[in-house]
């Protein structure tokens, strides 16, 4: 007869961050994801919908940048679930918490870029106030996931303004 050794598995989370710090940056992190979701949702519909005279390079950057924020998107939910907690999906909850709202109309080509550029200042700020969270729990994954953040989104926001910014 094959002894059978007997293994306790602790389903508690101990990475060294406490359960309330843990929810509290998830709570942070889901504006995060909503704030991502729905500047994704904008870059992808302005991809489809661009026209006018810079329409190729528009609707090429705009794939990019909604390409890379899918990827984004996905990490920040799994860093939510990784966590403890677990991360909304549906455009009702992302929208309650998002600074970033969606349109109804479908704006220029300079107004996709303008608004583009709020968009991506909006989720910089977002993860800029979780750094500062995440750093008072010495939660470094989530710092470093918004850092990461933080440098994609401000040279989005520096590519588009470059696009609108007339110099003298």
């Amino acid at each position: 007869m094959v002894n059978k050794i007997e293994i306790e598995i602790n389903s508690e989370i101990n990475i060294g961050i406490s359960e309330k710090d843990r929810k509290e940056v998830c709570i942070s992190l889901n504006k995060l994801l909503a704030d991502s979701y729905l500047l994704y949702l904008k870059t992808q519909n302005y991809h489809w919908n661009v026209t006018g005279k810079m329409f190729q390079s528009l609707h090429l950057l705009f794939e990019e940048q909604y390409t890379e924020q899918a990827k984004a998107i996905d990490m920040i939910a799994e860093r939510i679930r990784a966590l403890g907690e677990f991360a909304p999906g549906s455009f009702a909850a992302f929208s309650k918490v998002s600074s970033i709202k969606e349109e109804s109309a479908i704006p220029s080509a300079e107004e996709m870029i303008h608004n583009l550029v709020h968009g991506n200042e909006a989720v910089v700020t977002t993860a800029r106030e979780i750094v500062s969270l995440a750093d008072g729990c010495e939660d470094d994954v989530t710092s470093d996931l918004m850092i990461e953040r933080m440098q994609v989104h401000e040279k989005n926001a520096w590519m588009l303004r470059s696009l609108i910014t007339h110099q003298a």
